[in-house]
């Protein structure tokens, strides 16, 4: 079985409608129906007058797309990455290509049965990272492993293969496959793409309990005096913290740090609860490097008043935010420059 990239339209605009309506979809609906196609050629005939001013080349990487996608089928795995999330959707393909009526906002579409829990980004290894850097809509991935190491990761929310200090090969020009698809097209630099190295570098430079060492030099910056359990068993607790001239005053904050890979589920979330409630502490902080299941969802927002969770992104977003104040120990591991650039397309 085969793995396929399907985006969800630039930004992400049709992603949701995806994931609700059990599809994977293409939006250039100014193509006819691919139904009767054969073949690339078949669908090269079909793209070339809906695009008469575009170069053959142009019409041609189109074809491709639309050519993978109509040649998807029942049981090949299909992603979906989620920008807006940094998490990446994952499902099978229960039928294949349909075109559908006007009134659907991607009209090339097959129909799939998306997994209940999103895949954080963060868990996977910087090749495969890479190799979902490009920014075509419909592309097949095979290198690094790929289709073995996506099973891995659903079944154990770990990438078997995620290597400690290595950046990922990066692909070379993508490869149109001899039935015509596009095959592990080239990466390109994007905002996900550096938040993606960005991620690998924690994950890789600050293991375990140096991750909580990260998290609460984040809090300090933020006005908290920070209490640091030692590695260990810490029955719940990594960072104790409070406010004021001796850290007494509320808020008090409880921290539960998880750097594992695999997503966090509603234990955790309980033992959390119970630790503050021993330490009467007036909030709770879980920070689950790997994200948390939908039942440990269901249990934070019962205290969604005094309990925060912070995935991968959310760190990182906490990290970029105070870098500059961040102690210089902390910048010296994690060197980071600030850079402006002009967004180009990125359809």
């Amino acid at each position: 079985m085969a793995l396929w990239v399907v985006r969800g339209g630039r930004g992400g605009s049709y992603a949701q409608w995806c994931l609700a309506e059990g599809r994977a979809a293409a939006a250039w609906n100014s193509v006819p129906t691919l139904a009767h196609a054969q073949s690339r050629d078949d669908v090269v005939a079909l793209v070339a007058p809906t695009m008469p001013n575009e170069s053959t080349a142009k019409v041609g990487n189109l074809a491709s797309q639309l050519w993978g996608l109509r040649s998807i089928e029942p049981g090949d795995t299909v992603i979906l990455p989620l920008s807006s999330s940094g998490t990446l959707a994952v499902g099978v393909c229960t039928v294949g290509y349909e075109h559908l009526d006007e009134h659907a906002p991607a009209r090339h579409s097959v129909r799939v049965h998306w997994r209940a829990d999103e895949v954080p980004r963060a868990v996977l290894g910087q090749d495969l990272l890479n190799s979902l850097g490009s920014l075509l809509t419909v592309f097949q991935l095979s290198r690094h492993n790929a289709e073995a190491r996506f099973a891995e990761v659903l079944r154990t929310g770990v990438d078997p293969e995620a290597t400690a200090d290595d950046p990922g090969e990066t692909p070379s020009e993508s490869v149109t496959t001899a039935s015509g698809t596009l095959l592990d097209p080239e990466p390109v630099p994007t905002t996900e793409s550096i938040r993606d190295r960005v991620r690998t570098h924690i994950r890789t430079h600050f293991r375990e309990h140096e991750l909580t060492r990260l998290v609460a030099a984040v809090l300090t910056v933020r006005g908290f005096h920070c209490d640091i359990s030692p590695p260990g068993p810490d029955q719940g607790v990594d960072i104790l913290a409070g406010t004021g001239p001796l850290g007494l005053d509320s808020p008090t904050l409880i921290v539960e740090v998880k750097s594992g890979g695999g997503a966090i589920g509603a234990p955790v979330v309980r033992g959390l609860q119970g630790a503050m409630l021993s330490h009467r502490a007036d909030q709770g902080l879980l920070v689950a490097w790997g994200g948390i299941t939908r039942e440990a969802r269901a249990e934070i927002r019962k205290d969604r008043l005094t309990m925060r969770v912070w995935d991968a992104d959310d760190l990182l977003d906490q990290v970029l935010d105070v870098y500059e104040e961040l102690d210089e120990t902390i910048r010296a591991e994690m060197p980071l420059k600030r850079a402006w650039v002009l967004v180009e397309n990125e359809s």
